[in-house]
């Protein structure tokens, strides 16, 4: 008989069972959860937690090398090299993997790419290898036109755009005057120039001055920036201090964190309205890793300015989670919280009482990270990847896509939250245990309007 309140799909025995114990999770090996539960107390939550409650996860292997002409023809043609049937246990695990891929390659490899075909193949996952998952999201993203032969114009009219923007927002007063100074001319042996690309003292100007409080100065403006500047710093800092490629003191993971310094202070420069929000390092993170691990150099080489414009894109989707003054509006974080309660309620009632009116849990006590953070933090890298190939590939766009996985997620867990109180639930829904992502994003879809 089913349940009251909920649709006959949900009374599956897949997940209406009683479920096993779950796998032990490293995040609380290292970080055991505390002993009681003290909901926020701040009315707008940090964004990021702080370096040791961030989970630990492996990093994602670099991707393989681009397949060969002959390797795509067998993938298309549902073969191997090795010779190995379809039926034997190795490549009947894999199968739906190569046969997902053929039909990407195929995909890619058309003069003009259908994106309905495309977001549909991708919608289901990506294969991490040879620079797909690259390539895929920055068309997802409209950074690339489904055109392949505009990709070369369209790529060099961007970065130089980039490259125009790093000039511009990232110098200081003092280079950016020298700039001004070298455009107009100015000749290093002209003795009113104390030194090359310097301003002598009578030329400068009260809103050059770096104690000019003018509204117009350079310099008053650079200080006002500082403490932005600053946040960035330190969030880029704790941006997954478990994987190489963000954390450490190696060349590469230095030139990374600059990459994402650079990024995120354009954007803040770019719009004051919004500027720079504790969080945002988190989303930029998967966008430039995918992008810079591209097997293609030349697009490597590019990473940092295409993943500003493709998380400019995302963002433009998103911002309004970010902006504090619009949280109480119909597009800030509290009214997409309500959403996602309300989503709860429509698709399983009971569940939705027990939390909401029985315990009194507050979803914002979980559910703001969940949602300002894309899920981030909710699941290793890997998973994050997956997540977003999801999210980014639905035509409704993300955010619709995100409030049906976020309910989704709940109700994979109904049954131990129906049989918790406040403090067990609250410490279950801030630590999310792991869980098979492909079945948790097919009960999202199963929640989509119809």
């Amino acid at each position: 008989m089913a349940k009251k309140g909920i649709p006959e799909w949900l009374n599956s025995s897949l997940w209406s069972s009683s479920p096993p114990p779950p796998p032990i999770d490293d995040r609380l090996l290292r970080n055991p959860p505390a002993t009681s539960v003290t909901p926020p107390i701040v009315e707008r939550p940090p964004l990021s937690p702080s370096p040791s409650a961030i989970s630990t996860a492996p990093a994602p292997p670099l991707p393989a090398r681009p397949p060969s002409k002959s390797e795509i023809n067998d993938l298309q043609n549902g073969t191997g090299n090795d010779g190995a049937g379809i039926d034997s246990p190795a490549a009947a695990s894999s199968v739906e993997d190569v046969s997902r891929k053929a039909q990407v390659v195929a995909e890619l490899s058309k003069k003009v790419i259908d994106l309905k075909e495309l977001r549909k193949i991708a919608s289901q996952g990506l294969p991490d290898d040879a620079g797909i998952r690259s390539l895929v999201w920055k068309l997802l993203l409209g950074y690339l036109s489904p055109d392949r032969s505009l990709w070369s114009s369209e790529l060099a009219k961007k970065r130089s755009q980039y490259k125009q923007f790093k000039e511009e927002l990232l110098m200081n007063p003092s280079e950016v005057t020298r700039k001004m100074d070298k455009s107009k001319g100015g000749d290093s042996n002209d003795p009113k120039i104390e030194s090359p690309g310097a301003l002598s003292r009578s030329e400068i100007t009260h809103e050059d001055h770096p104690l000019s409080l003018g509204t117009t100065s350079l310099w008053n403006n650079f200080f006002k920036d500082t403490e932005v500047l600053e946040q960035i710093d330190r969030d880029v800092m704790r941006t997954h201090p478990d994987m190489h490629f963000f954390s450490g003191d190696s060349a590469v993971a230095k030139a990374n964190q600059d990459a994402l310094k650079n990024v995120l202070t354009i954007f803040a420069k770019l719009n004051p309205g919004i500027r720079y929000v504790q969080g945002m390092n988190e989303i930029l993170a998967p966008i430039y890793y995918i992008f810079k691990n591209d097997p293609d150099k030349g697009n490597a080489a590019f990473a940092e300015s295409d993943a500003f414009f493709c998380f400019v894109e995302l963002m433009s989707g998103f911002r309004d989670n970010f902006c504090q003054q619009l949280d109480n509006s119909v597009v800030g974080i509290r009214y997409t919280i309500t959403r996602l309660s309300l989503l709860l309620k429509h698709h399983d009632e009971e569940l939705w009482r027990h939390l909401e009116v029985t315990t009194k849990i507050n979803p914002q006590f979980y559910a703001f990270r969940w949602i300002t953070l894309l899920l981030t933090q909710e699941f290793n890298f890997v998973e994050s990847l997956h997540i977003w190939d999801t999210l980014l590939s639905d035509p409704e766009g993300p955010q619709e896509t995100l409030l049906r996985i976020c309910c989704a997620m709940l109700i994979l867990l109904r049954r131990r939250l129906l049989a918790g109180d406040f403090t067990s639930n609250l410490k279950l829904l801030q630590n999310y245990p792991p869980s098979n992502i492909s079945h948790m994003l097919y009960v999202a879809d199963k929640l989509r309007s119809k």
